[in-house]
């Protein structure tokens, strides 16, 4: 604010004064670039161009798949008040709005409706990679994606000779370490534990991101070549050991299968090892209550989720690991 005096002052010195921005404004966006997260083409507009290098980490692997409607990215960059990571933001769906806000420096709103995210965050975040990436910037089109185009399940995904499997169940129930040990077993690797089901049409498509894999820090018990490896710190949840796939090189990757089998993991059965068809009911609720968004959206990914559901659903109630995976293999080559 500018006091009057100074305001006389520049007026005695013919001095013109700029109110062209108002002190409120977020900082103005100068730089611009695409990026083709999932396959899905995203225009990222910022005034730091050090944000595209954590969007170059997040996405600069996947290239075009599709000819969608462009998602539309501002991340404003601006001084806070502290120096400190920012605290682990509280979500909010307000529709067609979907708000992310860790503090009055670092929030994020999602217009649903018109394809497109804002986002403003503290010099202090872009310090914090880990964080500035988990909390928003890898959200900032996957909430579009995940609502707009795809239906989220919560699974990971591999594929056996063209046959694609998900694995499906509960945080901990041992998605990722199935799917990395059939991934060492020469099956081809999708996703470890978040797979995107294609809206529209009457194929079964899962898109993943065949790129990275997350393990729990117990894994290291199962893969000896994870030994020693960095355990990643998180604001919140459970602490994990994400790896680029490419530290894998032996493991074949694909961002994209078509699926044949849902199989719910079952590692803590009392029973002998075995493979069960299991309930679709159970498969459709599970998949269905992390579902949000517009109602025409939601519309969509249920009759996605029902189309999922005429491949055949299974249960796999095992202990072994390498049991496991040869089981798995059987259903892949057999069909039961």
């Amino acid at each position: 604010m500018i006091s009057v005096q100074e305001i006389e002052t520049a007026c005695e010195a013919s001095r013109p004064l700029d109110f062209s921005r108002h002190d409120v404004e977020a900082p103005e966006l100068v730089h611009a670039k695409m990026f083709y997260p999932y396959g899905f083409p995203t225009e990222v507009r910022t005034n730091a161009s050090q944000i595209f290098t954590h969007y170059q980490e997040l996405w600069g692997k996947f290239e075009k798949r599709f000819d969608t409607d462009t998602i539309r990215v501002a991340v404003h960059v601006v001084e806070g008040q502290s120096t400190e990571c920012p605290p682990a933001p509280t979500y909010r769906v307000m529709m067609p709005l979907m708000v992310i806000v860790a503090d009055s420096d670092n929030y994020a709103i999602a217009d649903l409706a018109q394809n497109k995210t804002q986002v403003t965050i503290s010099w202090a975040a872009v310090k914090h990679s880990q964080y500035l990436r988990y909390f928003f910037l890898d959200s900032t089109a996957c909430q579009h994606i995940s609502t707009r185009h795809t239906t989220p399940v919560h699974a990971g995904c591999v594929a056996l000779n063209g046959r694609g499997v998900l694995l499906l169940g509960d945080s901990g129930a041992g998605k990722s370490s199935l799917s990395y040990a059939c991934a060492r077993a020469g099956w081809t690797y999708i996703a470890d534990d978040s797979s995107f089901l294609l809206n529209g049409g009457s194929k079964r498509m899962i898109i993943g991101n065949c790129h990275q894999v997350r393990f729990r820090p117990t894994a290291a018990e199962l893969f000896p070549e994870l030994e020693g490896l960095e355990i990643t710190p998180r604001s919140t949840g459970k602490p994990s050991i994400e790896m680029p796939m490419t530290f894998f090189p032996e493991v074949i990757c694909a961002q994209t299968t078509h699926v044949d089998f849902l199989v719910f993991l079952n590692r803590n059965s009392e029973g002998p090892p075995e493979l069960v068809p299991y309930r679709r009911e159970v498969a459709r609720n599970f998949m269905r209550q992390i579902l949000y968004g517009l109602p025409e959206t939601r519309a969509a990914q249920f009759a996605a989720i029902d189309r999922l559901l005429t491949a055949e659903v299974f249960e796999l109630r095992y202990r072994d690991l390498d049991w496991a995976v040869q089981r798995l293999e059987s259903l892949a080559r057999e069909g039961s």
